[in-house]
């Protein structure tokens, strides 16, 4: 069972996908705030129950719960639909890609970066390395994680040959050589960003996938951004370059 802790998260997650949920804890510091909960709820025969703050810790196996906690059933994580990122490309849709970003917290950051800014896709490598779906994950997100269609992506640089017909894909590099996303002409096919791993970054191979190797430039004080610092700015970009609705 997920342990969806927080009040942005669990708010998300009783608004897109309720029946998800099979049991609401709340302590006192937030029993006002979760009364609409209770009767949502109470209308699908569901359990709450007000405990006090060291159990709501043991419940949601941290005490960075935020006084409420969801005990829901896990998502499924199909694996990618290449048909269906066709569907995606027509429309004109930016595909964000992990390969092997192992921390939860920079999951669910990157998550909720996506979300603000209203993209819907987000694919995760079958990479040894990769975070899935957990509840640190969902916490950092803020809820962002419910707005987003996640995907699961097996043997990566396969499938990234095979989206480049719709996709200009481009993966992320420290490399001198690489581009920085002002030089992507804006026009042409949607983007389908890869991120790597918080050490090793892509692995070669990935690389090779890829049509184009971006980078953002620094000062060179430091080596580099963290990955979801870095995933900001560069989905900050993409946002940019999509036709205003």
């Amino acid at each position: 069972m997920a342990k969806i802790a927080g009040l942005q998260a669990v708010t998300a997650l009783l608004k897109r996908d309720p029946q998800r949920v099979m049991r609401l804890y709340y302590d006192d510091s937030t029993k006002n705030l979760a009364g609409p909960f209770c009767a949502q709820l109470a209308r699908l025969r569901r359990p709450y129950r007000l405990v006090d703050p060291d159990d709501l810790t043991r419940i949601a196996g941290t005490p960075l719960h935020g006084g409420l906690v969801a005990a829901a059933l896990p998502r499924d994580v199909p694996e990618l639909d290449l048909n269906a990122a066709k569907r995606w490309a027509k429309n004109g849709e930016p595909l964000v890609i992990m390969d092997g970003i192992g921390n939860p917290h920079n999951l669910g950051a990157i998550a909720r970066t996506l979300a603000f800014f209203g993209f819907r896709h987000l694919v995760i490598s079958d990479h040894p390395a990769q975070a899935g779906l957990s509840d640190a994950a969902h916490r950092i997100a803020e809820g962002g994680l419910e707005y987003l269609n996640v995907y699961r992506a097996c043997h990566l640089p396969q499938t990234l040959k095979r989206l480049r017909p719709d996709y200009r894909v481009l993966g992320t590099s420290l490399s001198p050589r690489a581009l920085h996303m002002t030089q992507i002409p804006p026009q042409g096919r949607p983007i389908a960003l890869v991120l790597g791993n918080e050490e090793s970054g892509l692995a070669p191979e990935t690389l090779a996938a890829c049509e184009f190797i971006v980078t953002i430039p620094g000062s060179g004080w430091v080596q580099s951004l963290n990955v979801s610092a870095s995933a900001a700015i560069f989905i900050q970009a993409l946002a940019a370059r999509q036709p205003r609705k």
